[in-house]
């Protein structure tokens, strides 16, 4: 039988075991996260476990916090830019990439919003997004009211996060984060969208439309043109 654990026990063994399995999920992924795994990495027996997150699903969601909380703490020091939507593009790309790079955390996420479980720190986080939408009102480049401005950057932000973790690593459309990310600025605030390499874009995928026209190019030129084109588009 596991022996009573005093509060400080039970915040030192509670943050070990969270530790224990971050490492796990860092290294194989969730489904490494089994509670014998955990057990055995934290050095602590599974009821233990169950008493402290009452289920894996608490425990998960903890760690997902731990995590989350990390990365909020690093985002909120950060000097905030003095134009407020060229620090919400900063923002943006940060939370784009603490997603990719933390899949795993993400589907946690993801999967207690679907829920509609929200957690202090997703709370936190989506305060700071309030603050940045705010400074932008303040500003008078805000064209729509706060809360669906929050809205539109919470779902694009998260849909653009599963959209990239969908594509295999080395083929993902990275070039997918600023256009989704220009289009919601685009379409919250009065200020226009980056128009940097639009033309030349613009200009790729309308010739790689066309090549189908250029009966005079071989099938290799045709390939080697289609490739370089979609590398402009992007």
């Amino acid at each position: 039988m596991d022996k009573l654990l005093s509060n400080t026990d039970k915040k030192d063994t509670r943050t070990r075991i969270i530790e224990a399995t971050v490492k796990l999920i860092d290294i194989g992924g969730k489904t490494a996260a089994t509670t014998r795994a955990i057990s055995e990495a934290a050095e602590v027996q599974a009821p233990t476990i169950y008493r402290l997150f009452n289920d894996k699903q608490g425990l998960l969601d903890a760690v997902a916090n731990h995590r989350l909380n990390s990365y909020i703490t690093e985002k909120s020091i950060r000097p905030r830019h003095s134009d407020p939507i060229q620090d919400l593009r900063e923002g943006w790309d940060i939370h784009v990439s603490f997603g990719l790079a933390n899949p795993e955390i993400f589907e946690i996420l993801s999967g207690n919003a679907m829920q509609q479980q929200h957690s202090s720190a997703t709370e936190t986080g989506r305060g700071l997004l309030k603050e940045k939408i705010a400074a932008i009102a303040k500003a008078g480049k805000l064209k729509t009211s706060e809360e669906r401005a929050l809205n539109l950057l919470t779902s694009v932000g998260t849909g653009t996060v599963a959209t990239l973790l969908k594509q295999p690593q080395e083929h993902r459309d990275l070039g997918l984060i600023e256009t989704a990310r220009e289009a919601v600025i685009s379409a919250i605030t009065h200020e226009p969208q980056h128009t940097e390499n639009v033309t030349l874009k613009s200009t790729a995928i309308t010739l790689k439309a066309s090549l189908n026209q250029a009966t005079n190019l071989s099938n290799g030129e045709r390939l080697l043109l289609t490739e370089l084109l979609d590398r402009i588009a992007k």
